[in-house]
């Protein structure tokens, strides 16, 4: 099973480390679960035009693919503006909605506020409805008082928050596959 933390932002670092956090989760729960990290500031992407992925000459086709070929995600964005990032939606608008569909998904996301906790679940948890996914109950919100001047992530509550995405996120997923290898 491979889990793809997707790093929503083309700036910044607090976004990698959160979603990074709670892979390294993951792995202290389920060591046998493959977890990739696809940071967006690694890639060049087209803006979505609706043409055949294979005409894109940048990294569109290879973060489609990524997107694709993972069985559970984390999708973690900055909070600029009151709204999720335009590359994080841009990633929603290449991906087809069968590739989401019936799939387990976690939300991370960090602001500069405490005011903007709400877009996981007013943005990011509707855009998973709309894809027919799974979604993990809880989410983690950052704040930029939770991380030390090393942007290490300091606060016990959100650690706990990770920590417990992370189980919900892996007992989401085996669950599903038990119920996929039943006759």
């Amino acid at each position: 099973m491979k889990l793809l933390g997707i790093a929503g932002t083309v700036i910044g670092a607090k976004t990698s480390i959160v979603v990074q956090s709670v892979l390294d989760e993951v792995k202290k729960v389920a060591p046998e679960i493959d977890v990739e990290l696809l940071d967006l500031r690694e890639y060049r992407m087209s803006l979505y035009d609706g043409r055949d992925p294979e005409t894109y000459t940048d990294d569109t086709k290879k973060v489609i693919e990524k997107v694709s070929s993972a069985d559970f995600y984390l999708f973690g964005t900055p909070v600029f503006q009151g709204s999720m990032t335009g590359a994080l939606k841009n990633v929603f608008d290449h991906i087809h909605p069968q590739v989401l569909r019936h799939k387990v998904l976690g939300f991370v996301a960090n602001g500069g506020t405490y005011q903007h906790y709400l877009v996981i679940e007013n943005q990011l948890k509707p855009i998973a409805g709309f894809f027919r996914a799974y979604v993990a109950p809880g989410s983690v919100y950052v704040q930029a008082d939770h991380f030390n001047s090393q942007h290490e992530i300091i606060d016990e509550d959100v650690l706990r928050r990770i920590s417990n995405l992370a189980r919900e996120l892996v007992h989401m997923q085996k669950a599903l596959k038990q119920l996929e290898e039943k006759p």
